[in-house]
């Protein structure tokens, strides 16, 4: 592939860069090649929606989650489509269990407006933070919270301008990060990006494509990348 394929990321939005690294999701493309089949094979048997007989394509089985093959999904609630059996219809499962509320998109879609994405709120991170981006505080609850929040919010505040100073982008943001994800999409599509050592290029973005988009998510959503 060429540069210019990448063009259109110059304005892709934080939610649209979190797909961008979804939809390369190896297991993500397969369950959506199952989720597909499945349901053209309901739609063959009970028409597409709107006209779908949706009565009798709830009696059937393939209509609910989880995929063939794969694990269910644990404590469903209303936000997964429930039925009355508390089953959970197959498109909310499919969405739920890779962090969106709409009707699964085909990976082959690129950059969906923002009406085809919704996602779910990302989980809080389970991980260690990177050395550079932590910082430990310690808070002592004898004492006034106000003025050890406010000295908090000091340390914080002097030690993201530490790491500017440094050449370490903080905080990250859509447009400080956009040159590097476009680099990582270069390399997991098999176009050489221009510089960098490849081998930690490719596992830092195949790692995005398992998890790392929930992070994209966690960024401050400031709409798309306008330089």
């Amino acid at each position: 592939m060429e540069t210019d394929a990448y063009a259109y990321c110059a304005v892709l939005t934080r939610d649209q860069w979190a797909w961008e690294f979804l939809r390369r999701n190896p297991d993500y493309r397969a369950d959506y090649h199952r989720f597909i089949t499945l349901w053209h094979a309901l739609e063959a048997d009970y028409g597409a929606p709107p006209n779908r007989d949706f009565p009798r394509w709830k009696q059937d089985p393939r209509a609910y989650g989880p995929l063939p093959g794969d694990a269910d999904l644990a404590a469903p609630t209303g936000e997964l489509c429930v039925v009355e059996d508390d089953r959970v219809l197959l498109e909310c499962w499919m969405g739920a269990k890779w962090g969106f509320y709409k009707f699964p998109l085909d990976p082959e879609r690129v950059a969906p407006g923002p009406d085809e994405l919704s996602w779910r709120p990302p989980p809080q991170p389970d991980g260690e933070v990177e050395a550079p981006y932590r910082v430990d505080l310690t808070f002592d609850l004898s004492l006034p919270l106000p003025p050890q929040l406010e000295a908090a919010k000091f340390r914080l505040v002097g030690r993201a301008a530490e790491l500017r100073r440094q050449g370490i982008l903080a905080p990250k943001t859509v447009a400080n990060q956009c040159a590097r994800w476009v680099r990582m999409l270069q390399v997991l599509d098999g176009d050489t990006p221009p510089e960098g050592d490849l081998d930690d290029l490719l596992r830092e973005a195949q790692a995005m494509t398992l998890s790392g988009y929930l992070d994209i998510l966690r960024l401050a959503d400031t709409g798309a990348n306008t330089k």
